[in-house]
């Protein structure tokens, strides 16, 4: 496995009308396609640990196999970091890791073997209460349309 790097994926279109790029830390693998090593804060539809093949000239990609990994991002219009504290002292209870934190938000990378219900409970109970905050998955709704499940988990939380 080589070290890390950075790529730059398309993430939408701005109120300016260009587009926005994210950058994010990748593991290039043998193949020469990407891992991703921290869940993207803007760029829909990947969570950390999900693998990308880049698309020549673009910052397009396909999705190759996910990680099984949710991405969850929490904003706020005033500073975060109180709720930083006690979101993350929760989630990590769950095997949930903080990926990306600045003042105003969190990224957050969990399983979805958790289960939604446990995860949202936690989320829930912190987020909006304050009626500055907000949370929303990062790889759970088809990006067209922000509302249809993409139900990739559906294979994996199968009972065998």
């Amino acid at each position: 496995m080589k070290s890390l790097q950075v790529i730059e994926l398309f993430a939408g279109i701005g109120a300016d009308g260009k587009p926005i790029v994210e950058q994010l830390h990748v593991r290039e693998l043998e193949d020469g396609n990407f891992q991703l090593v921290q869940s993207p804060a803007f760029a829909k539809g990947l969570a950390s640990g999900d693998v990308v093949k880049m698309l020549p000239d673009t910052r397009e990609f396909d999705l190759v196999q996910r990680s099984g990994n949710l991405s969850v991002r929490v904003f706020s219009r005033s500073d975060i970091q109180a709720l930083g504290d006690v979101l993350t002292a929760e989630l990590e209870k769950l095997g949930g890791e903080l990926d990306r934190e600045t003042p105003r938000m969190l990224v957050y990378s969990i399983h979805v073997s958790c289960g939604f219900s446990a995860i949202e409970s936690i989320l829930n109970e912190y987020v909006g209460r304050d009626g500055q905050s907000a949370w929303m998955y990062g790889n759970v709704y088809d990006p067209a349309d922000g509302e249809t499940p993409l139900n990739w988990w559906l294979d994996l939380l199968k009972p065998e």
